[in-house]
Order: structure tokens, then C-alpha cells, then sequence
């Protein structure tokens, strides 16, 4: 596929509801994608954990118990992933399917789904689990992938994969144009985190990253009871591109799609021509060494 030169891209700000049945919340991811298509972007991008959400309609017997959460919305993951299917090539537009459960063989991992117009599903498993998904039973998964699109080649890095820099680095040396991060924290610290590895992750490679994470609070759940941050698209802070890195920010905890454009191709043109070459200069830190994490590219119509 030939190098888009342009890509314009919304990341969501997804408000946790509770919704009471399954098709009160198909209507509200409908409203959502339908809101996040208005805004132009050729990609929508939902947060981690979104999918969390749908354990509220099966009430308390199923949300309040973390494992019984597990099995039930991953139980619902194909019928997820084709709802967001048939509203990507409603709206002709690739989403990344907000991140749940999924079985892999007897135990759970964390998957997000990036979706195309065409029907295409590439699957991007969380890679380094947190203290809590541990805790929860949720494992590793794997391996790294990129996915060649028609609107580039595109790398998921769910929340904490964010936050290790040769994760990314693997990615963008497969051909990434854009990393996108779905996060979900419940503190501002573990947003700040979270925002911070994105940014670094866009300095360090020259390329775009986009975060967005889920809001507000949803106590029902002990899962995702509290949900804190502001979607964001960075970029390298360099003249004529961005003077500070953001080409889009939310208002932080509020309900929003975020967007912005893209100029991929000027991007590309900084690895050489840049005020800084961070990612031709990668090899001349002390101790780099040829990258040893396996990609997998994943070419989706």
C-alpha cells in the first residue's frame, strides 16, 4: 500500500455509564461513533477497559464480581467487535474497539481490535499487565503487531505497554506511522504516566501518538470504578510541526471526542531533516543494540 500522507484522527474521552441492557449500550456506542465520524477523522480510537461497560447490564451478580465480569464480556467480544464492524463501514471510517477480556484458551488476556471499513479485525493484546490486572487474572498476551491500512501502518500499545520505550521502537522499526494508546486510570497520577510515555514514545521515534482514555466515575464496578484523564495527540515538538508536541488535548475527566490532522509525511521527512534526529540518533546511545522483540505485520483491506 502506498504511504497515506495524511491522517485525521479522534480519540475518545468514553464516559463509563451503566447501561441496563445490551442495546442501550449498542445505541450508545452508535451515538459515539456517529459523533467521532462528524468530526472528519478517518480513525476513532476508544479506551481501554471501554468495554468493561457492558457488565453493568447483567446487574450486580455479574459487575460485582471481578472474575464473572471476565467471562461475560469477553463471552461478548465477537458480537462487540462486529457491532463496531458494521458502524465502521456505516461511517467509513477504522475504529479502535474499545480494549476488554478475551479468552485464550483458559485464561484471559486484555484485546483491542482495530477495525476497517471493509470488515478487516487485526488484534493487539496487551504485552506487560499492571499489579492490578494481575490481581484480576488477566495475562500477557502478545505477540506485537502492525497493522498496514490504507491509512498507514498503525501499532496499538495498551496504557502500560505505553510506558517501555523498546516496545515502541520495535513498532516504528517495522514501518509505524502512528501508535495508538487506549488507557484507562484511575488516578491523575496514572494518566500522567500514561500521557507522558505517549509523548516520549512521539519524540523518541518521530511519529504520532494518540491516547485516549476512559472518564469518569462508575462504582458499580470494581473494575473501573474511577476513571481519570484527557485524550491527546502528540507529536515531536519540532518548528513547523508542533512548537509543544500537542496537536490536540481534552478538558481533563470531561465527555469529548478530541481530533486533529496529521501530516504523516512531514513526520517522515523529520527523521533526516529535523532541528533533532532522535530517531536516526537511536543507535548512538550507549548500550543500543539491535532490536530482539518480535512484529508482526498484519496487512487488514
Amino acid at each position: 500500500m502506498a504511504a497515506p500522507q495524511t491522517l485525521k484522527i479522534a480519540a475518545a474521552q468514553y464516559p463509563i455509564g451503566q447501561p441496563g441492557s445490551l442495546g442501550e449500550w449498542e445505541d450508545k456506542i452508535a451515538t459515539w461513533v456517529h459523533a467521532g465520524a462528524a468530526t472528519g477523522a478517518e480513525l476513532l480510537v476508544f479506551p481501554e477497559y471501554a468495554a468493561i461497560e457492558q457488565a453493568a447490564c447483567f446487574g450486580p451478580e455479574v459487575y460485582n464480581d471481578l472474575t464473572t465480569t471476565l467471562e461475560r464480556v469477553a463471552e461478548l467480544a465477537p458480537a462487540r467487535v462486529a457491532l463496531h464492524a458494521a458502524l465502521a463501514k456505516k461511517h467509513n471510517v477504522h475504529i479502535l474497539v474499545g480494549s476488554g477480556p478475551a479468552k485464550d484458551g483458559h485464561r484471559f488476556v486484555n484485546a483491542a481490535q482495530l477495525v476497517t471499513p471493509a470488515g478487516s479485525v487485526g488484534v493487539q493484546e496487551k504485552l506487560i499487565m499492571t499489579p492490578f490486572e494481575h490481581d484480576w487474572g488477566v495475562t500477557a498476551g502478545g505477540p506485537l503487531r502492525v497493522f498496514e491500512t490504507r491509512l498507514g501502518k498503525i501499532a496499538v500499545l495498551i496504557c502500560y505497554d505505553s510506558e517501555f520505550p523498546l516496545l515502541a521502537r520495535a513498532a516504528v522499526e517495522a514501518g509505524t506511522d502512528a501508535i495508538l494508546v487506549p488507557s484507562c486510570t484511575e488516578r491523575i497520577s496514572g494518566y500522567h504516566r500514561v500521557r507522558t510515555g505517549s509523548k516520549a514514545r512521539a519524540l523518541e521515534n518521530t511519529i504520532v501518538t494518540v491516547q485516549s482514555p476512559t472518564v469518569g466515575d462508575a462504582v458499580w464496578s470494581p473494575a473501573v470504578d474511577h476513571n481519570v484523564g484527557a485524550a491527546g495527540i502528540y507529536v515531536p515538538p519540532e518548528n513547523g510541526v508542533s512548537d509543544d508536541g500537542i496537536l490536540a488535548q481534552g478538558t481533563l475527566n470531561e465527555s469529548m471526542w478530541v481530533s486533529a490532522a496529521v501530516d504523516l509525511a512531514a513526520l517522515r521527512r523529520l527523521r533526516t531533516s529535523g532541528e533533532m534526529r532522535n530517531f536516526g540518533d537511536w543507535p548512538s546511545q550507549p548500550g543500543a543494540e539491535p532490536l530482539k522483540h518480535t512484529v508482526e505485520t498484519v496487512t487488514l483491506a
